[in-house]
């Protein structure tokens, strides 16, 4: 679509990159097909379109307001449209720039400030966020029902990794929340990329992968994040580390992006695009090796939630259901297999309501076809699920490691 940046616009820090986007979109409509948002709400500033619309009308010098942001902040960035996108339109590249200096313009009130901060402050860092859920579920009886249902009634513990010596080595991300949320899950991918002949290693100096800060509009925090990861990981990419593997699906998604978003940064251009030649989510892994040598016993009927950045950031649409169909487990049909859960990072938080809809929407479907269990490849869509009280939802590698003779 033909656009002309503002003067102020064309200051931007991605004001090109802004422009070709918005200059790719032929308005056709497809992408309101499959948002989550636009099928809730039936508004069309709450799909795709409506918000490219909003973001052009900024970027060429027009008035913003609350509203506009309201409705950038509705979405949920799963890049279901995307997916569906004939002209390849890099939507969330576009609202990432657009979100961020709309806040710059309009602000935001203070409670919604301190919620943002507070998500910044404590997801990322597992030194603040392990003791306050340990706390949590202590208290977790008499909490209110919109806050117990983030917190798991119960702590896991890992069970131990083998510390066999492999000739084959992969990095791992150990991630922020997942330790204390779901620590098994790393174990069971370690216990069974073992048996694999691979032995998964960690860069204990690495952290959060920035995606909580960069989504939430503190673009340069989540950037410093990435640099430190870069820096944690590259002696053992140097040392011949195979790849790093990613057993959350969002994690990955933001991984895979450092090369584009640290592109003209001097210092970390090539180590970026390294990485993110590297950045492998576990389903790519066992998928390139010789499932044969793993005998599992297992008459469980699993339903497979395929989280959005599994499916349209990192395009692995089918990969799981196919690597768990050739070990042997039973997959339900899930209908509407391609919408968001509402989990969405940080999203079940700053919109409830919505979260909550979507939820129970994709647990409706993914109950249908009556499986023992859920599962899924991202930790925020597998607590955002379980918060329901439904049907258990795990990750898929530790079912895998469970039914292991």
């Amino acid at each position: 679509m033909q656009t002309n940046l503002s003067e102020d616009a064309k200051k931007l820090p991605r004001a090109q990159e802004a422009e070709d986007i918005l200059r790719s979109c032929v308005h056709c409509g497809f992408c309101t097909a499959t948002c989550p948002t636009y099928q809730l709400l039936g508004d069309e500033l709450d799909g795709p379109r409506g918000r490219i619309y909003l973001m052009k009308s900024f970027f060429e010098g027009g008035e913003v307001t609350r509203e506009t942001q309201a409705h950038l902040d509705r979405c949920l960035t799963c890049r279901n449209c995307e997916t569906t996108c004939p002209s390849g339109v890099n939507y969330h590249a576009l609202l990432d720039i657009g979100r961020a200096a709309i806040e710059d313009k309009v602000g935001r009130p203070f409670s919604e400030k301190l919620v943002r901060s507070a998500l910044r402050k404590v997801i990322p860092n597992p030194q603040i966020f392990d003791p306050l859920m340990k706390t949590g579920q202590l208290f977790r009886p008499i909490l209110p029902a919109a806050l117990k249902q983030k917190i798991p009634a119960r702590s896991i513990k890992a069970k131990p990794r083998p510390d066999n010596q492999q000739v084959r080595k992969m990095l791992i991300l150990e991630g922020c929340v997942q330790p204390s949320l779901s620590p098994n899950t790393n174990a069971a991918t370690a216990r069974v990329l073992d048996k694999l002949g691979i032995q998964v290693i960690t860069a204990k100096e690495a952290g959060c992968c920035g995606a909580v800060d960069y989504h939430l509009n503190a673009h340069e925090a989540g950037l410093v994040r990435a640099r430190q990861n870069i820096d944690a990981w590259w002696p053992m990419i140097e040392a011949g580390a195979e790849a790093i593997i990613q057993t959350a699906s969002g994690c990955g998604a933001f991984v895979k992006d450092y090369g584009h978003l640290l592109k003209d940064d001097p210092a970390y251009a090539d180590k970026a695009e390294k990485i993110s030649a590297l950045n492998k989510d576990l389903v790519e892994i066992l998928a390139n090796e010789d499932l044969g040598t793993l005998r599992l016993n297992s008459d469980q009927k699993l339903a497979f939630h395929c989280p959005c950045t599994l499916q349209h950031a990192l395009k692995l649409n089918g990969a799981v259901e196919g690597v768990l169909r050739q070990l042997g487990f039973t997959l339900t049909a899930v209908p509407d297999a391609h919408l968001c859960c509402g989990s969405a990072g940080t999203y079940s938080v700053t919109q409830p309501e919505l979260s909550i809809q979507l939820r129970d929407n994709k647990l409706n479907a993914l109950e249908s076809g009556k499986p023992d269990m859920i599962v899924t490849a991202n930790i925020g869509c597998q607590t955002h699920l379980n918060g329901a009280g439904r049907t258990e939802v795990r990750h898929w590698i530790e079912i895998v490691e469970e039914a292991l003779n």
